[in-house]
């Protein structure tokens, strides 16, 4: 008697949180880099096959632009919130102290992921480093408006530049995050904050 075949069945597809896969690429991204993190390195912190990170998220670009998404949403969220301050004064420090904490708080990586982004990418990556430079023009955009605005109300002195004053405290914030991943301690960040404010312009 001939027996009948089973039926052949397919493997289940590995179920996973898009947002705990996402999160935990950010880490990676943050870490090694754009060009610095491979395939494999992300898979297996993600939790999922190739097939799955493609069938989610697109290519690996696609899904380092949606991490700095993430990275903007749960990591940079005092920065729009640093805006709202009353004063000048009050927005960087608000800044420069956010930065700090993100430097020296929790187990996250210590650096900025938009300037190792930026240093680390190639031609080959154009599209991540165009899209990191879009972002950083209009968080600096937002920053030179405020300041100008602190500039009509007299908040700052007359002789202070809304633009080169946001570009100095740009340059501060991001360089808080080379300092860190070079090994900085927090005490030295801290110092470093400190130092920022007492040097700013008052009227």
């Amino acid at each position: 008697m001939k027996m009948a075949a089973e039926p052949v069945t397919r493997g289940r597809p590995r179920e996973f949180d898009p947002e705990e896969a996402l999160s935990a690429a950010l880490q990676v991204f943050w870490t090694r880099g754009y060009e610095g993190a491979s395939l494999a390195e992300l898979t297996d912190a993600m939790g999922i096959t190739k097939p799955s990170l493609y069938a989610c998220f697109g290519n690996k670009e696609a899904l380092f632009h949606k991490a700095l998404d993430l990275y903007e949403r749960d990591k940079l969220c005092y920065m729009r919130s640093a805006l709202q301050e009353p004063t000048a004064r009050g927005v960087a420090e608000r800044l420069l102290r956010g930065t700090l904490q993100i430097q020296t708080g929790g187990n996250d990586p210590r650096a900025c992921l938009g300037v190792i982004s930026m240093v680390a990418c190639t031609t080959q990556a154009e599209s991540i480093k165009s899209d990191v430079i879009a972002r950083r023009a209009s968080s600096d955009k937002a920053l030179v408006e405020r300041l100008e605005r602190a500039k009509a109300e007299g908040d700052l002195p007359v002789g202070i530049e809304p633009a080169a004053l946001a570009t100095y405290l740009t340059a501060v914030i991001q360089g808080m995050g080379v300092q860190a991943s070079g090994g900085a301690s927090p005490q030295q960040l801290e110092q470093l904050v400190e130092t920022t404010m007492a040097m700013w312009p008052t009227t």
